[in-house]
Formats: C-alpha cells, structure tokens, sequence
C-alpha cells in the first residue's frame, strides 16, 4: 500500500429512501474532514436537502431520483416497487454517467456509496455501505439478497455498520454464512451523543419515509395522541427550506430538526415513538433509549427489526393499522436499547482511499 499526504477528496452518495441513509453518513463526513479527507455529497431530494443544511459549505451535487414510492396497502408494497422498478434502472444508468464525468471534474478520488446502485467506478476505490447484506422481500427474499449480493461485489469493500459478532442489531440482515466479496463491520455508527439532561417531553414522535405512508401514520398518531396525558414533540420529518413551529396543547410539532436540535431532544424527552429504521435504531443505540416502534407497512426489514427486538425483549412494537396511544405502556415490560460499546479506526477505515 502506498500512504501520501495528498488531501484526497471522496465522493459521498446516500440513497434518498427516508433520511436514515443520509443521516448516518454525517458521522462518515464528519470523519472524513477530521482525517484530512475533502468529501463532496451526492444525493437528491430530501436527503439532498439534509445533508446540504448539515454541511453549508461542503459542494453538493444532485444525482437522479430513484422515485421510490410506498403503496398505500401494504400487501401491494412489492408491486409498487416492480412497477417502479424502470425509474431506479434508469437513474442507476444515468447516476453510473454522472460519477464518470464527476471524477474528472472534480478530480474524485475514492467514494462512498450508501446503496446507491450505481454510484462506483472502476478507475478509483468505490465503497458500499449498507446493513443488508439480505433483503428481506418476504418469499422472494433469497432472489433479491442475491441480487444485491452481486450489486456488493462489484466494490472493493463493503461497509455494514453492525457488529460481526453476536450481540448484533440486523440480525439476518447483515451476517452472511459465506461472503464472496470483502466485508468491514464498523460497528453501530450515529451522529448522535448521549447527555446528562433534564426530561422536559414525556413522548418524542419522530417520523421518516416515504409517502405515502409517512403522511398516513402522521394522520394517524394526530388523532391518537388526543387520549395522550401528558407533554409531546412531534418531529413530522419533512425537510423544508424553513424551519416550522406549533404549538397544540400539550403537543409541539416541527416540521423537521437538525441533527443538534433533535439530539437535544432526543436526550430530553423519556420515551421514543417511531419507525423500525435501522439508522432510528443505531441512534436509540447510543442514546440508551426506551422506544415503541411502528414499522412501515409491508417494508420487511422494518418488520424483521421490530420483531427480533421485540422477541429480545428490547423494544416492543404494533402493527400501524392495530396501534393505539394505550400500547405505549407496554414499554415498561421491556429493557430498551442499551449502547453497545465498539471503537472504530477511522484512519484504518479510510486507508482503502490511500491504495
């Protein structure tokens, strides 16, 4: 391996599917600046958004949207998405042209891809990121993970931020039995900070996701929450370009938050209300945080989360259509999230840009 003092500039690109890939890369570019590397972000929509409102002064460049869309029953989730499926075959080829004519331009020297498909390149180190080496498509799960698999092994490392060993949080997830393509576990990774703090909300909501499933549990909760005693932040997780403020009784709702807003909320309110992400999870991780998750209708590896957390007596969890405000006391039964401590080099990490 040859090592240089060059100021190596990397090309970081989460999927825009919810916030959770892009909010778990912040720690990733924040990493990458405290190692003297220059990361540029890739993305599009929300998660674009996001991330340029993280980094005002990091250049950002837009790829095409992989127009990801949840059906409104979840039974017809896998249809939506193989009807979509011509898009995100098209943004793939037209993401793949992009990056050739970026690593020119820019002079791109490594890259960071969070599942996007076509984000990698031959000429330079390309890196996938993802905690599923398996995707969970309910009984086409073995077609689809290997399908991924193959996607994976056309970069020169794959990412999974899990611990290798047991006890691990994506489960079936992120472990495979005989992996033909170089594997790295970074361990759960969050921009998020634990902190001694007074409790201020006795429920945060916080949601993320597509539409149109996002909006519905939205609905759904407002009305929910009537029969709720006691003092709620309610994070609806629409970035917009101005931030927005209500209050309701005991409810405050925002729009959206950024990371050192929703920290500190995090860190002040007692219990977590929210999707089975696996970012979601990551982050209750390091905050040591007693949660009740809803997961997305029909998205199996919501599903798979909730319920290997819930069968471990962590967190329990409903259906979204079975949920009611009163499920929330079932919390108490179980242990929550605890961290789980894990040390990660990041100069060591990073090296496969040096090669």
């Amino acid at each position: 391996m040859i090592v240089d003092n060059k100021c190596r500039t990397i090309l970081v690109a989460p999927l825009n599917w919810g916030l959770g890939h892009a909010t778990r890369c912040i720690p990733i570019i924040k990493a990458l600046q405290d190692h003297n590397y220059i990361p540029i972000i890739a993305s599009d929509g929300a998660s674009l958004d996001l991330l340029k409102k993280e980094f005002p002064y990091i250049k950002a460049l837009e790829l095409p949207s992989y127009h990801i869309e949840y059906a409104k029953k979840a039974k017809n989730f896998k249809w939506k998405l193989l009807k979509n499926s011509p898009k995100i075959i098209d943004a793939v080829w037209k993401e793949k042209k992009l990056v050739k004519k970026w690593i020119q331009k820019y002079a791109i020297d490594g890259i960071l891809s969070d599942n996007r498909l076509g984000v990698l390149s031959n000429e330079i180190p390309s890196v996938f990121i993802t905690h599923q080496l398996n995707v969970m498509t309910g009984n086409s799960t073995w077609l689809s993970s290997k399908l991924h698999q193959r996607i994976i092994k056309k970069y020169v490392e794959c990412w999974v931020p899990d611990f290798e060993q047991k006890p691990n949080l994506a489960g079936e997830l992120s472990h495979l039995e005989n992996p033909n393509f170089k594997i790295k576990y970074l361990g759960p990774i969050s921009r998020m900070h634990k902190k001694t703090t007074a409790i201020k909300y006795d429920l945060m909501v916080i949601l993320s996701g597509p539409e149109p499933q996002r909006g519905l549990l939205e609905e759904k909760l407002k009305i929910e929450l009537q029969e709720y005693k006691g003092k709620v932040v309610f994070i609806s997780g629409i970035v917009e370009k101005e931030q927005s403020k209500q209050v309701i009784d005991t409810t405050i709702y925002y729009n959206y938050m950024s990371s050192r807003q929703l920290e500190q909320t995090f860190n002040e309110s007692e219990l977590v209300l929210c999707r089975s992400g696996y970012t979601t999870i990551m982050d209750l991780v390091k905050l040591e945080k007693k949660a009740f998750f809803i997961p997305t209708p029909g998205q199996y590896e919501q599903i798979y989360l909730a319920e290997k957390l819930d069968k471990e007596n962590l967190v329990p969890y409903a259906k979204q259509e079975d949920f009611k405000i009163s499920d929330l006391q079932k919390v108490g039964r179980y242990q929550g999230l605890k961290s789980l401590k894990s040390k990660l080099d990041w100069q060591e990490l990073f090296s496969v840009f040096q090669t």
